[in-house]
């Protein structure tokens, strides 16, 4: 499949350069890392949360897990962990459980986690199992713009 037409699109529309390299399937952020011969903090991904309003996307490094209670304390009520049903039907261009990193464009209300801040690299999944994104850290900083910055990973 390769980078989804939806997260292309985005990062076109913005002017990011990037660049695309493939890897063996995974399962998971941490296994691409590893399989990728990316540092753990320097590739981020989208976890999909639930809350009264809708869905959010928490985006933070693969080497960290997303804190509810901090999230919660942000949007002012409680979340939770969004089904991967859910998460699927948000995304329609993305493999199931490649969740991309850009809530924006997929009209999904997003906050980032400020340990993938002023980085010199990231590196994300381009909406399947396979597919690894890299961008420079302004370019990473010019696609959230805008979006709500925190510690929501422990």
């Amino acid at each position: 499949m390769g980078i989804a037409m939806t997260m292309q699109e985005y990062l076109e529309d913005n002017h990011v350069p990037y660049d695309v390299a493939r890897h063996s399937k995974t399962g998971s952020s941490a296994m691409t890392a590893e399989a990728s011969h990316v540092p753990g903090n320097a590739l981020a991904k989208g976890v999909v949360l639930k809350w009264d309003s809708g869905y959010l996307l928490a985006v933070v490094p693969a080497s960290r897990q997303v804190d509810l209670a901090k999230i919660g304390e942000i949007v002012g009520e409680r979340v939770e962990l969004a089904t991967e049903e859910e998460a699927s039907a948000l995304f329609p261009d993305c493999d199931t459980g490649a969740v991309p990193i850009f809530g924006a464009p997929y009209r999904v209300a997003s906050v980032v986690d400020e340990g993938l801040e002023r980085r010199g690299d990231i590196y994300f999944e381009g909406g399947d199992h396979r597919t690894l994104v890299h961008v420079s850290g302004n370019g990473f900083e010019r696609l959230m713009y805008g979006m709500p910055h925190g510690r929501i990973s422990g």
